[in-house]
């Protein structure tokens, strides 16, 4: 009886042992790809709490200081505009350690960014990568109106424009209002466009399945998020990188 139990035991364990070993070597698209869609869903049910005021404020507590002192593992990358009013971590009723947030101005991806959203990918591994634009953004503004910014600050407002001629392409009665709201989303893509094809390590990050991108709108008024999901032309941008 003793034998029979000791050589059950052993099986189990062997089997355990074996479905690591091939899970570590054959299986890291398939876990990364279902960590993409575990990641959205949390930050969709995080952002659906804090829209209904019933967010739970995970991940805050000194527990979860001491515990990411000794590293961190975000499950997703943000790049979001610096706006006081997009509270990324609130909105998406997340704590300490959850998120690798990249905020600048319009939420564009010069290299700095691009450099830093690398940085999440490669080093923390980081299955999901958000650009999110919002409403009323000051700097998609700026760029509509043609403003003439002042300092540094130009640099990110022509980074934009490429953004508003492609909102106003084939529709040049377009309203102010609604030319910012269609620049916020395509300087989303834009951005997005930016990611995939200035950087070797996110374009492969993404082609083996490692590593997802998806746009999304933040209304800071109801304070929904809207997600865009991936680039139309992902396959293409993939393939054009630089």
């Amino acid at each position: 009886m003793l034998r029979t139990l000791h050589s059950q035991r052993l099986v189990v364990s062997v089997s355990i042992v074996v479905a690591v070993v091939c899970i570590a070597l054959v299986g890291p698209q398939l876990l990364a790809l279902e960590s993409h869609k575990d990641a959205i869903s949390g930050l969709r049910e995080g952002n659906a709490r804090f829209v209904a005021q019933q967010a739970s404020h995970p991940n805050v507590g000194a527990d979860r200081r001491a515990e990411t002192a000794k590293g961190q593992h975000p499950f997703a990358t943000i790049i979001s505009c610096s706006d006081s009013r997009v509270p990324v971590e609130l909105l998406f009723d997340r704590g300490i350690g959850d998120l690798f947030v990249v905020r600048v101005a319009g939420n564009v991806c010069g290299a700095t960014q691009i450099g830093s959203v690398e940085y999440a990918v490669e080093h923390l591994g980081t299955p999901l990568i958000i650009v999110m634009g919002h409403t009323k953004c000051g700097a998609v503004t700026a760029a509509v109106d043609g403003a003439e910014a002042p300092g540094d600050i130009s640099g990110i407002v022509d980074l934009i424009r490429p953004a508003v001629a492609r909102a106003r392409e084939g529709q040049p009665d377009l309203t102010r209002d609604t030319l910012v709201a269609g620049t916020v989303r395509t300087n989303v893509w834009q951005s997005i466009e930016n990611l995939l094809t200035k950087s070797h390590i996110l374009r492969e990050a993404v082609k083996s399945g490692h590593a997802e991108i998806v746009g999304a709108v933040y209304d800071v008024e109801s304070g929904r998020v809207e997600w865009l999901g991936q680039h139309i032309d992902q396959g293409k941008l993939l393939a054009e990188g630089i």
